[in-house]
């Protein structure tokens, strides 16, 4: 996250003009990091449409489409929270959206794969730029008692990208087609730029922390003990759901019915992640993840039966999609809840490379899934049973790494 200074705690109790700004501006903010959230994931609601139109494999429009904006995201993330440290806060949120607007453009545009690729880099751009600074910004405009719930609310934009991104994706390719769906998004993240303008306050910049020193939290052994946890779980999970409409469809899901399956894994996401982060604060963070990573292991094996054996049962591989969206985004919580414990002073900086790491791992999903898929969704689901098995290992394995007494 960004490190915009939090205003003073002696607010004034009631809600004022500054205040009610201050509310407005937060819900603004959430409309961008849903904008931001919907470009990350709607494509994969189209692969095949990208596929066929540009004449490559859907593996190579998964890598290029996903994989390329995952990696871009995670290594342009810390480097662009340095360089921007000092612009104002307001002129930093409106260009990082235009920049992700122009970015859909152009890949709404691209006439080949290269064009596609430069176009998914400068969205990269425009999202690392705009999300770690877009929650410490509705913070800072809030009073101390709203900050919380400002928080929930711009970080709300994300998992509600999460749960409709694909969905909305599957459907505008439908009706519209990919190019128009692309056209779409711009034009959001166009008009949450101009509403962000006219609505924020200004909010000036802040002294600029050099890389080396933000990267400093990660020598420690214990954030390392986290860290590869999260870029293990994403990359399990993205394994097959990068390739979702082929995954639908060697498990017997009609096209018609896609829609639906598409839903019910955003659904499932939304709830484990709200279930996860009541658990982790009465359960801690271990016993969370250990459900989660069983019940992703069970989800993504029993699909790669019925894929194996060629069966069709509708209503069980919807309940199987459903567990598998709620095991995927329960990680969350209790992975920051760690991270938090073993750095409580650095906060705000490990929060922020665990988002990196995120799409670290749903980059490194997508690319084990494109090698996968030519040899069958049925080896593109069992590797990603194997590698959420290969998590809950890792977290048996790391669990106990406990942080310096310093901390």
């Amino acid at each position: 996250m960004s490190d915009v200074s939090i205003k003073s705690d002696r607010a004034p109790a009631g809600p004022g003009p500054a205040e009610q700004k201050g509310l407005s501006s937060t819900l603004v903010l959430a409309l961008g990091t849903f904008a931001v959230g919907t470009d990350a994931f709607v494509v994969a609601g189209f692969l095949p449409s990208i596929a066929a139109d540009l004449q490559v494999s859907v593996a190579a429009a998964g890598q290029a489409s996903v994989t390329v904006f995952a990696a871009a995201y995670a290594v342009l993330s810390p480097v662009l929270a340095t360089a921007t440290a000092r612009l104002p806060r307001r002129a930093l949120l409106v260009t990082a959206l235009v920049v992700l607007g122009l970015a859909n453009l152009c890949s709404a545009l691209a006439p080949n794969l290269p064009v596609l690729i430069i176009s998914r880099i400068l969205a990269a751009v425009g999202a690392a730029a705009y999300t770690p600074s877009a929650g410490a910004v509705s913070a800072a405009l809030v009073r101390p008692e709203l900050r919380a719930r400002a928080l929930a609310v711009v970080i709300g934009g994300l998992t509600v990208a999460t749960a409709l991104g694909v969905p909305l994706g599957n459907l505008a390719s439908h009706w519209l087609g990919w190019r128009p769906a692309l056209g779409i998004v711009a034009a959001l993240c166009v008009l949450v730029a101009v509403g962000l303008r006219l609505i924020m306050p200004a909010l000036p910049g802040n002294a600029r922390v050099p890389l080396r020193t933000r990267l400093a939290v990660l020598r420690r052994p214990a954030v390392l003990a986290v860290l590869p946890l999260t870029i293990l779980g994403m990359g399990a999970c993205y394994t097959a759901y990068a390739y979702s409409v082929p995954a639908l469809r060697s498990v017997h899901i009609p096209d018609s019915a896609h829609l639906l399956m598409l839903f019910l894994y955003g659904l499932g996401a939304v709830l484990g992640n709200i279930a996860a982060g009541y658990a982790t604060d009465r359960w801690g963070s271990r016993p969370v993840l250990t459900l989660g990573y069983l019940a992703m292991t069970a989800s993504l094996g029993l699909l790669a039966w019925l894929s194996a054996n060629d069966a069709s049962l509708e209503t069980v591989v919807g309940l199987l999609v459903l567990m598998w969206g709620a095991s995927s985004w329960c990680q969350t919580p209790p992975q920051q809840h760690r991270l938090i414990e073993v750095a409580p002073h650095e906060a705000p900086l490990v929060v922020s490379l665990n988002s990196s790491s995120i799409y670290l791992g749903i980059g490194l999903g997508t690319v084990l899934g494109g090698i996968a898929l030519p040899s069958g969704m049925t080896a593109v689901y069992g590797l990603g049973a194997a590698l959420a098995l290969a998590a809950l290992l890792f977290l048996q394995l790391t669990a106990r790494t406990k942080a310096p007494a310093a901390d």
